[in-house]
This record gives C-alpha cells, sequence and structure tokens, in this order.
C-alpha cells in the first residue's frame, strides 16, 4: 500500500519549489532573451528547471520513482544551446543551490520513465507555455498514476488568484496550490508557501437558472470554439466564456469559478497527453466535478503517453455536465459509433 501521506507532502514540496523557480525566470523574461538570443528562451528554462526541481525533490524524498515527464535534456546538451543550459542552471539554484550541470541534466532525464509501470508520477513542468510567456495563467501539474487511474494530483498555478473576485487575466502576487488524494478530497493553499494550512475546497452543483460560465483555452488549436458555441446555443441557457491557458481551468471549475471546461478537438485523430490532464482531472473530480471525454466516458490513463481511448474533455458540476454530453449526441460532435 503506498504511503500517500508522505507522497502528498513530497509531491507538494516539489511543486511548490518549481512555482518558486518558474516565478523567478518568469520575473526575469527579459534577461533570460537577452543571455539566451531566443525569444520563446524563457519558458524553454522554466520548462527543464521545473522538471529538473520536481524530480531532484521527489527522488530526495521517495527515493527511486518512475517520472513521465514531458521534457528530456538532449536540447541542453548541445553545444549551440550552451546559452539555454548557463540559465537554466541558474534557475534551478534558486531553490537547489549546490546542484552541478550534471545534476541538473541527471534529473531532467528522470522524466524519461516508462508508462508500463503499474503506477508513476507524470509531469508538465509548465502547462500554458504561452500563457507564461505573456505573464498570465500556467500550471506546474504532477499527478500519480495507479492502474490508469490518477490517485494524487498536485497543481501550482503561480499567477492564480485565490481571491475569486480578482480577474483571471492578470498575475497574482501570491498564486495557489491545489493537491489531493483520490477519495480524501482536495486542497488550496497559497503558491508560495508549502507549510501553509490548506483550505479544502467543494463544487456545488450547478443551479438552474444560473449562467453557465464556460472556460476555454486561450489558443484557438486548442479547442474548437465554433463547436463549443453549438454546445451552448444547443443547450438554451444564459452563458458566458472566459479564457485562459493551462490546466488552471480545472482548478477555476473545481473552486465553483466557472461551470465547465470544453476542450473540443479541433482535428481527427489528435491525441490528449496524459500529463496535460493527470492532475487537474484528479482534482476537479474530487472537489465534485464531473470529468470524462466528449462522449461521456472516463478518462483512461492506461494507454501510454496519451489518451489513447478518449476524444476531448469536459469538466462541469453534474447537471451541466449532463446538459454538455446530451447536447453533444444531439449534435453529431461526438464519436462515431
Amino acid at each position: 500500500m503506498p504511503d500517500y501521506a508522505r507522497m502528498i507532502e513530497a509531491s507538494r514540496e516539489a511543486v511548490t519549489l518549481a512555482s518558486v523557480v518558474c516565478r523567478q525566470v518568469q520575473a526575469s523574461l527579459e534577461q533570460v532573451r537577452a543571455i539566451t538570443k531566443d525569444d520563446k528562451s524563457p519558458v524553454t528554462v522554466a520548462d527543464f528547471a521545473s522538471q529538473a526541481i520536481v524530480a531532484y525533490v521527489l527522488r530526495e524524498r521517495l527515493g527511486e520513482i518512475v517520472l513521465v515527464g514531458e521534457e528530456a535534456s538532449q536540447f541542453l546538451r548541445e553545444a549551440d544551446h550552451a546559452a539555454h543550459l548557463d540559465a537554466t542552471l541558474t534557475a534551478v539554484r534558486e531553490v537547489w543551490t549546490d546542484a552541478s550541470v550534471d545534476d541538473v541534466l541527471a534529473a531532467i532525464d528522470v522524466g524519461a520513465g516508462d508508462t508500463s509501470h503499474r503506477s508513476f508520477w507524470t509531469l508538465d513542468p509548465i502547462d500554458g507555455t504561452k500563457g507564461f510567456l505573456r505573464n498570465q495563467q500556467y500550471a506546474i501539474a504532477l499527478g500519480y498514476i495507479e492502474s490508469g487511474v490518477p490517485t494524487i494530483g498536485v497543481m501550482g498555478c503561480p499567477n492564480l488568484p485565490m481571491d475569486l473576485s480578482e480577474p483571471l487575466d492578470e498575475a497574482d502576487a501570491t498564486g495557489c496550490l491545489y493537491y489531493g488524494i483520490r477519495g480524501e478530497g482536495v486542497y488550496e493553499a497559497p503558491c508560495d508557501d508549502a507549510l501553509a494550512k490548506p483550505i479544502r475546497i467543494t463544487r456545488l452543483d450547478h443551479a438552474r437558472g444560473q449562467p453557465i460560465l464556460v472556460c476555454a483555452s486561450v489558443e484557438k488549436a486548442h479547442t474548437n470554439v465554433d463547436d463549443t458555441d453549438r454546445i451552448l446555443a444547443h443547450i438554451g441557457e444564459e452563458s458566458d466564456m472566459v479564457r485562459l491557458d493551462s490546466q488552471a481551468k480545472y482548478a477555476v471549475v473545481a473552486r465553483g469559478q466557472a461551470d465547465a471546461y470544453i476542450r473540443m478537438p479541433t482535428r481527427k485523430g489528435y491525441v490528449e497527453r496524459i500529463w496535460d490532464h493527470a492532475a487537474g482531472a484528479m482534482i476537479a473530480a474530487e472537489a465534485g466535478a464531473a470529468v470524462t471525454d466528449i462522449d461521456g466516458r472516463e478518462l483512461d490513463f492506461s494507454h501510454g503517453r496519451g489518451l489513447e481511448k478518449n476524444r476531448g474533455i469536459v469538466c462541469a458540476p453534474p447537471r451541466v455536465h449532463g446538459l454538455i454530453i446530451g447536447a453533444i449526441r444531439a449534435l453529431g460532435l461526438g464519436s462515431a459509433e
């Protein structure tokens, strides 16, 4: 039986420290760009630094682990990218002060884990790269999967305000951390303090007559907005849409700030990556939301690095989830039978 208490403590610490590093890189975007001569390099540096920190902390606290991460160190090992490597090492040393180049490269490559194991961690070190570059929403998303089911979810949202009255398109000074164990609820805490007392959050069902607020990706390539508009028109209730990047959308639904996250496929055959949904989906589900694909099927994380048996995402409290799935079926937008 896994020691979930120990695992959640380690993963919470890992994501908190990675959030500190990412915030530091984001605060020095122009400086990093000047060093690397690359407009997109700050997110590259933050990606690598975040993965290195998470892998390092998990191994220090838990021993040998299997981690399926998004990044590999090959890019940093190439001579042409020496400036990126130097910037990554500088970022990592914000919290891992005695890290060497070899330490950082080895930690990044811990993320080359094999999904054939019965249980493993999966990490998106920076989910929402364009949000990161715009100084808007992004997430450090860490999930633990057992037999195809996420059982631990930890998500750092460094720019997401805890105050629900604050705008979602502006960076917050503190940010939020969400974490939970399957069957034991989900908690919210400040993103910059691993020892802060958490607050348990519960998603109440959506009451008929209230407007339905849907959150969708900022990037149009990530979801079919026309299909989403058709779904909302078919439901026929008052609705509105807010756009934000990353798995922060799951958190916004989990805490009741929005009523649905709909991700309609933009092209046939597209397969979602497990690290893009494991942590967020578990957090939203533990708060009381229903999380499935667009056909109403549970998300299946047992088929390698992709959600091979699923198409799209619908995350919403039960009443709204039922309305959305019903509309998708009525409009013929789901998978062919």
